[in-house]
């Protein structure tokens, strides 16, 4: 139970995005008084849907997944009352264009060998290509390479990995999964998707998608802030943070509130113009100066007849890399206006039981952020269809684009050295984001991972220590002799 003193303990949380709502569930759980501010009308940040202007349809403004070894991810949707929202899935399917495809799930067999028998029937590699991702898998097995510097890439090229293995398997996992092309991902955390997710256990390995639209998911932690007492402040932009040895102040609209603590959740850039001028904050910013960014592009079709019946699947040697079946895998297509966050006139997903709701993802998509909205669409729906025969016939009634320009930062070798810690400079002013250092690539793992870092050194320094971090899912099988 939260002491006496942490329960008159004020802390401002700057940021709505996954970071700040974690960081606000676990201070308000531990008794601190929470007040968080988010500029937009809705919560989730990057992670967020609304309703889009030119087709009146809710949308996310990304596909979102996660896998069964993002504990800190599915404790907060634990805590929050949204865990049966998350439609979970033991399979892959790979489609080629023509519409062959091959899937790879766990079996019998014991971690890390429990994917085996689907990888050797994959029709889409051949016995060279699985020899060579079982060479590298075997190097990895013995252990997680550090980061020397080079990317990914070039150590699958040490390990011989041929090019049909890199197109069809390595790139198809990791630029999804990292949002960065190979030549621009470090070793240890490219090690860490593979480990994680298809080695260590079949648990670990699963992919869940949300069943709701994404603020709807994360107003959920917004409930869970006010239902103890804390304050959720939507439409709130943060113009200034002032700190002194008492405290700290933040001016939004006009209106300052003061706090004990702060605890900036804010995009990296966003968080550098908050920074107050110093020596100790040109340390800090020359350190976020350092990121680059990498965009996501997802291109949203509506049929009106089903064009498959997956549900999902992972799209091979084209440029579009996924295809998420949202008209079968949302289970309330029409979210309330309310839960959205107020949003005026939000109609749902308005296509017909017969018809099909689909979102194109590309990650990575450096090559298309300066094409226009047309030449996106036109590409995609030709490459849609040489995956989907369904979508030859099916008539396309409406369409949009969109384009997450600086959607994540980029996993560079050698970026861990000024990804920054939870705790700064002045004692009451914290940082959480999946941009500081979590051991996480930009996830939303590592965003809820910074959130629960942040609140724990909180508590820390008001003298009531509480500990929030969930351990990593066990390894199983012979896994456990390498863990």
């Amino acid at each position: 139970m939260a002491s006496q003193t942490s329960q008159k303990i004020r802390v401002a949380v700057v940021g709505g995005g996954l970071a700040g709502l974690a960081a606000g569930c676990a201070l308000t759980e531990a008794g601190f008084f929470v007040s968080l501010f988010e500029r937009r009308p809705y919560l989730g940040g990057r992670a967020s849907s609304y309703q889009h202007p030119g087709t009146g349809e809710v949308v996310d403004n990304c596909q979102h997944v996660l896998l069964g070894c993002c504990t800190n991810l599915v404790d907060l949707y634990r805590r929050t009352g949204v865990e049966d929202k998350i439609r979970w899935y033991d399979r892959l399917v790979f489609l080629e264009p023509g519409g062959r495809q091959s899937w790879i799930g766990p079996s019998f067999l014991p971690a890390p060998w429990h994917n085996t028998p689907s990888f050797l029937g994959a029709a889409c590699l051949g016995f060279a290509d699985k020899v060579s991702i079982a060479r590298a898998m075997i190097a990895l097995l013995r252990r997680a390479p550090a980061d020397d510097g080079k990317p990914f890439l070039g150590w699958l090229e040490s390990h011989h990995a041929t090019r049909a293995a890199v197109e069809r398997f390595w790139k198809a996992i990791l630029i999804s999964a990292l949002n960065e092309d190979l030549e621009r991902v470090s070793v240890s955390y490219a090690a860490l998707v593979i480990r994680e997710s298809f080695m260590k256990s079949a648990e670990a390995g699963r992919m869940g998608v949300p069943a709701i639209p994404l603020s709807e998911l994360y107003r959920a932690a917004g409930d869970y802030i006010e239902a103890r007492g804390g304050d959720i402040r939507l439409r709130s932009t943060v113009e200034g943070v002032r700190w002194d040895g008492a405290g700290v102040r933040v001016l939004a609209g006009g209106v300052e509130t003061q706090a004990d603590y702060l605890v900036l959740t804010a995009p990296f850039d966003a968080t550098a113009r908050l920074l107050p001028e110093g020596s100790e904050t040109a340390a800090l910013r020359g350190q976020l100066g350092r990121f680059s960014t990498s965009p996501i592009v997802g291109i949203h079709f509506w049929f009106d007849r089903q064009i498959t019946q997956l549900d999902h699947a992972v799209l091979l040697d084209r440029t579009i890399q996924w295809m998420f079946h949202k008209s079968k895998l949302q289970e309330n297509p029409h979210p309330s206006k309310e839960r959205l966050g107020g949003a005026p006139g939000l109609s749902g997903v308005s296509v017909s039981s017969t018809g099909s709701y689909v979102e194109l993802v590309v990650s990575a998509a450096k090559a298309l952020v300066g094409k226009s909205k047309n030449e996106i669409e036109d590409l995609a729906l030709a490459e849609c269809r040489e995956f989907f025969p369904g979508a030859r016939e099916a008539q396309l009634v409406k369409s949009t684009v969109i384009k997450e320009v600086h959607a994540t930062f980029s996993p560079e070798p050698g970026g861990d050295a000024y990804r920054p810690v939870q705790t700064t400079a002045w004692p009451r002013v914290f940082l959480a984001g999946d941009w500081t250092a979590t051991g996480w690539p930009a996830t939303m793992e590592g965003a809820v991972r910074s959130g629960y870092l942040a609140a724990e050194a909180v508590t820390k320094g008001a003298g009531a220590a509480r500990e929030f971090l969930v351990p990593d899912l066990p390894a199983t099988g012979v896994m456990r002799l390498f863990d």
